[in-house]
């Protein structure tokens, strides 16, 4: 039986469709966990991909956002001491634009741009009369172990290639009752309506029937059929976070130009300056009122391979030489109401009340200004 000590990956899903496409890529899952520490409302998932021991955990059904990302991945933490590095695996709504041609099951890794950390709190900041919104929630960046993975694993997609279809593919054969909902949707449902056109909220009617296929209403895009073209395509840059969903395509579409946003999610922002991980996303829809579920499962596949992918690629003795991500936790016990680790002022910020087997999370939030719906 594996020891708690020595699992140095954590890995974090939202819900239950991600968590499925996670272990779907485990290559040896280990029995449960049997002693569960007071307080501790977690589920885990324990297993190995490549030489490393993964411990992989969900939200409650139900919870969502960014406060319960946080609880769970410092619930976590104080079971798995020796957790090294994070991953923040699932789906989320792209933000396609003239630069970025982001489809149905593409992926987009957090990236660094422009001195900033790769996620984005877009509902923090301030909204002044004639100006643009103001972020004044700047996150920090994934740990540098992990974007110098991402970038070798970035060379090596970029000159050989990626086997994510296949690899999705074999799975589904292997384990048959996945296909209804994890195997790629038709690309005849891959549809990117234009921004003006909204889907009725007063009918339960598919989207096809109600909001058609026209080309005055749809964005036509060219079938990705060459060799040298990746499919589903890998993007690097910003992800949007927030406390909200997004279904609103023309602010999708304003924080794309205006932030360099390529997709929008839940989660992030909780964890960023409180449990330092990579962001990994598939895009199961497009950020606005025609969002479904039909992409999800494959989506949460395609995120999930390239997590994998990323593992892989990464020794085991240089994931073992960073310092443990709890080890960082308890340097901001003291942290003050108010104040991050880092010193910067304001905003929300997560510090901890550690005794020996209980974690106690305090979020504190100050001067916050959410955007408005309408723009």
């Amino acid at each position: 039986m594996v020891h708690s000590d020595e699992f140095t990956v954590g890995w974090i899903c939202a819900i239950s469709t991600e968590l499925t496409a996670a272990q779907s890529f485990l290559d040896e899952k280990y029995d449960s966990v049997t002693n569960v520490s007071q307080g501790d409302y977690n589920n885990y998932t324990l297993g190995q991909i490549a030489s490393h021991n993964v411990v992989m955990t969900v939200l409650p059904d139900g919870e969502h956002g960014t406060a319960a990302a946080a609880v769970v991945a410092v619930t976590m933490l104080n079971k798995f001491p020796n957790i090294r590095i994070g991953l923040m695996v699932g789906i989320a709504g792209g933000a396609p634009s003239k630069n970025h041609d982001i489809r149905l099951g593409d992926v987009v890794v957090s990236y660094p741009l422009d001195g900033r950390g790769g996620v984005l709190q877009y509902d923090f900041g301030k909204t002044i009369q004639n100006q643009a919104f103001q972020i004044t929630r700047f996150l920090d960046p994934p740990p540098f172990l992990l974007r110098s993975a991402v970038s070798a694993l970035m060379a090596n997609y970029e000159s050989s290639g990626h086997d994510i279809k296949r690899t999705i593919e074999k799975i589904i054969e292997q384990t048959p009752r996945l296909r209804e909902k994890y195997q790629r949707p038709p690309l005849s449902s891959d549809i990117l309506y234009r921004s003006a056109i909204i889907h009725p909220t007063d009918s339960e009617n598919p989207c096809l029937e109600l909001c058609g296929v026209d080309p005055s209403r749809t964005i036509r895009r060219e079938p990705r059929d060459n060799d040298y073209e990746d499919d589903p395509a890998i993007h690097y840059g910003v992800i949007a976070s927030a406390k909200r969903v997004m279904k609103d395509a023309q602010i999708r579409d304003k924080l794309a130009a205006e932030k360099n946003v390529l997709c929008f999610e839940m989660e992030a922002a909780g964890l960023m300056n409180l449990f330092p991980c990579l962001v990994i996303r598939g895009i199961c829809d497009y950020s606005d009122t025609h969002k479904n579920k039909q992409w999800q499962g494959y989506a949460a596949m395609t995120a999930a391979a390239y997590a994998k992918d990323l593992l892989s690629l990464m020794p085991s003795v240089q994931i073992a030489a960073v310092q443990p991500s709890k080890e960082d936790f308890a340097s901001m016990a003291g942290t003050k109401p108010g104040e991050a680790a880092s010193g910067r002022p304001g905003g929300m910020r997560c510090y901890l009340t550690v005794p020996p087997t209980v974690c106690v999370l305090h979020v504190v939030e100050v001067e916050t200004e959410l955007m408005p719906m309408s723009m």
